[in-house]
């Protein structure tokens, strides 16, 4: 399996550190609002990378944090009249509500920064002793980068080039030793959250949330550390040289980072007011859809956000949920288990090739654009052999795709809404007696009622077959 790292710019050969384990962070999300699709891309792309993980047999230890303390919480809860600890609790969980409905699995571990105060301090405690951080009286404590001979290592940004800034954006530089340095500490203002410090009373830096985090929850060294590309400078940066320097180790072996969703060519954000909340967008498409759509491409390719990609995207996913139904369908009402010798070994060979050819596409760099084009063809030779071949390999076929399916956290349940209603199955018996009666004007009535009501009904040689439209 490889991976593209970040530090390296290369792809390069997955070794864990402990065999048959892997440890991985990635950043969450900071809890002021829903999150919009260009923060559900990281949220899916991680999730389906320690599905992988998982499916190659490893142990995953997955944290994902929450920002639950910052400026843009503190501006927030100051708008709404209300504490910064409400705006979290209320966010986080909406945050949940979102990431449930993506099928993301639950991370192993999701700390909140202000159940990590003690490790915040204890690493700038050790920045400190070191003389690598410094306070800015009136102000916070500091973490001097030209201290660290490798700083810029991952953003591969020289520290002539941050002349403009970059450690802190939209910070003032009064009183930094070096426009590049960033707070570890940010001493106390009026109304704001704080706790209890050696240098005073106040808050934690953005950078040093995660830091602590991974240390507190995974130890010195990780295996994966993973988010956006606009996280590369300066957050991870400055994460790396915090920890390394702290910890007198390397923070993580391999920085995995995925490109921007775009809208008429921009990034989302919310910065610049074009973003989309998921919550909007499920309005008009289900999360599955969105899911879908997130994984159709590349995670290191931009990927462009419009209603026509996402009603391509709803169209191809129905191609795959609709063959599972078909199949599943087939397999409930044959009476025997009697089939085509030659559709069976087509079949047979297409499921092989399949797998085959989605393990080569996942290994190479969580690949799932061309994984879901394997799943594809087996939909393809399924389709194809559902009338003939038999059921036992019809039921290979159907696990198959449902093992495929599941390492991209696509959910294959027939009906969303837990199954076809009672009212719908009864009118479909009542069309079937029409038909035997041949009273055929009465069961196309019914056929129309069905349809009417959101339901399709085709017959099929094993019986009457009906589908959610």
């Amino acid at each position: 399996m490889k991976l593209f790292n970040t530090l390296t710019r290369q792809k390069e050969e997955f070794v864990s550190i402990e065999p048959g384990k892997v440890k991985m962070y990635a950043c969450g999300p900071t809890v002021y609002n829903y999150f919009h699709l260009g923060n559900a891309r990281p949220f899916v792309t991680f999730d389906t990378l320690r599905r992988w993980l998982e499916y190659k047999g490893y142990e995953v230890e997955f944290c994902q944090n929450f920002t639950d303390i910052d400026d843009k919480m503190i501006n927030r809860a100051k708008e709404e009249g209300v504490t910064v600890k409400d705006i979290a609790e209320k966010y986080i969980a909406e945050y949940y509500v979102d990431a449930d409905g993506l099928n993301c699995k639950r991370p192993t571990y999701q700390p909140r920064a202000t159940e990590s105060i003690d490790a915040i301090i204890d690493i700038i405690k050790a920045l400190y002793d070191k003389g690598v951080a410094y306070v800015i009286e009136g102000d916070g404590v500091y973490y001097d980068v030209t201290r660290d001979d490798q700083y810029g290592k991952l953003s591969h940004y020289k520290l002539d080039e941050l002349a403009a800034g970059g450690g802190e954006r939209g910070a003032s530089y009064e009183g930094k030793k070096n426009p590049g340095d960033f707070a570890v500490w940010k001493f106390k203002k009026e109304g704001e959250p704080s706790w209890d410090s050696p240098w005073g009373e106040g808050r934690p830096g953005w950078h040093i949330e995660c830091s602590a985090m991974i240390k507190k929850y995974l130890g010195n060294t990780i295996d994966i550390h993973g988010g956006g590309q606009d996280l590369i400078f300066p957050h991870h940066e400055n994460e790396i040289a915090q920890s390394e320097c702290a910890n007198g180790c390397t923070l993580a072996n391999y920085w995995v980072h995925n490109a921007f969703v775009n809208v008429d060519g921009e990034k989302m954000s919310k910065s610049l007011g074009n973003f989309f909340t998921i919550r909007d967008i499920v309005a008009h498409f289900p999360y599955q859809v969105i899911r879908f759509f997130i994984l159709s491409g590349h995670y290191r390719m931009p990927i462009n956000f419009s209603d026509e990609l996402l009603r391509a995207s709803q169209t191809s996913l129905q191609r795959i949920t609709t063959c599972a139904s078909n199949l599943r369908f087939t397999i409930a009402n044959r009476n025997d288990d009697q089939g085509d010798n030659l559709a069976d070994q087509e079949l047979a060979v297409a499921i092989v090739d399949a797998r085959k050819s989605f393990i080569a596409h996942m290994d190479d760099d969580l690949n799932t654009a061309d994984a879901i084009t394997d799943i594809f063809g087996l939909v393809k030779a399924a389709n194809t052999a559902v009338s003939s071949a038999s059921k036992g390999m019809l039921e290979e076929a159907l696990s198959a795709l449902a093992e495929l399916t599941d390492v991209l956290g696509i959910d294959l349940d027939e009906d969303e809404d837990g199954g076809i209603p009672q009212e719908i199955t009864d009118l479909v018996e009542q069309r079937a007696a029409a038909k035997k009666n041949k009273d055929y004007a009465e069961a196309d009535r019914i056929r129309d009622l069905i349809t009417s009501k959101g339901y399709s009904v085709k017959d099929t040689p094993n019986g009457p077959q009906v589908e959610k439209l």
